[in-house]
């Protein structure tokens, strides 16, 4: 049985984590996805972290690489260009996440890029989004969990700002640019998506960032506790053990505490 997304031709030019989880994802739904590489290196999380010792092979790259065709091009050559729009050409969506501008310089603009392909979707995935003041500016998942205060909020009531000790921001602005690319590629119409890694972490924060833009409330940091949610944490038992309880509702609240 062919998979939902198998008619679906995606070229992965992205590198590290945001971009590839977006391509991974489309390519876990059957598209066929060309990843393209710097050469030498390659992608960077082919040495990132720990290597499974039966192959010697990263396990970042092992999740972010799997379920795609990958091809070395130098896109700072002539040919490596023309290769890349060749392949552009033959694709229904482009992933990339340079910096903004940099596509541009290579000559890979979406102005070329949809003269030779008209319908093509391409997916831009950044720091902090292709315009606006901080646009021009590199982006690290570490930057937007502090900038959007997500840090802020983490961690416990008396110690400091806790960055995620997961990809957490990376993961989500995988999901939501594959989200928005498949929304795109609904419409018919070729087109550029704008994703960004500050904005896609905001938009999973649920109502703090309308309280803290309304009336400028902030909300502490309360370790594993939600103001909502009364009692939610981790408990030592007798045995050593953990156990992790979490009521949602008033009622949930008074059964557990019965």
């Amino acid at each position: 049985m062919n998979l939902p997304l198998a008619d679906l031709r995606v070229i992965d030019a992205s590198t590290v984590l945001a971009g590839p989880a977006c391509a991974r994802y489309l390519a876990d739904f059957g598209a066929d996805v060309i990843k393209v590489e710097r050469p030498g290196s390659g992608d960077g999380t082919r040495d990132m972290f720990r290597r499974d010792p039966d192959d010697d092979v990263t396990y970042f790259w092992k999740l972010l690489g799997r379920g795609k065709r990958a091809i070395v091009l130098d896109l700072k050559t002539d040919q490596g260009r023309a290769d890349m729009l060749d392949l552009c050409a033959g694709a229904d969506v482009l992933v990339e996440n340079f910096r903004p501008g940099t596509l541009e310089r290579l000559g890979l603009g979406p102005d070329v890029l949809h003269e030779r392909n008209p319908d093509l979707v391409i997916t831009r995935v950044t720091g902090f989004g292709q315009d606006g003041p901080y646009a021009g500016r590199a982006g690290f998942a570490t930057l937007a969990e502090a900038m959007s205060g997500f840090a802020s909020l983490s961690g416990e009531p008396d110690g400091a700002p806790l960055l995620p000790p997961i990809a957490l921001t990376d993961e989500v602005t995988g999901l939501t640019a594959a989200f928005a690319t498949m929304v795109a590629v609904h419409s018919g119409v070729g087109q550029v998506v704008d994703v960004n890694l500050l904005e896609s972490l905001l938009q999973i924060m649920g109502p703090l960032v309308s309280a803290s833009a309304v009336e400028g409330w902030e909300q502490p940091r309360l370790g594993s506790g939600v103001p909502y949610t009364v009692p939610r944490g981790t408990w030592q038992c007798a045995d050593g053990g953990w156990v992790a309880v979490s009521t949602s509702a008033e009622s949930v609240a008074r059964r557990v505490l019965e």
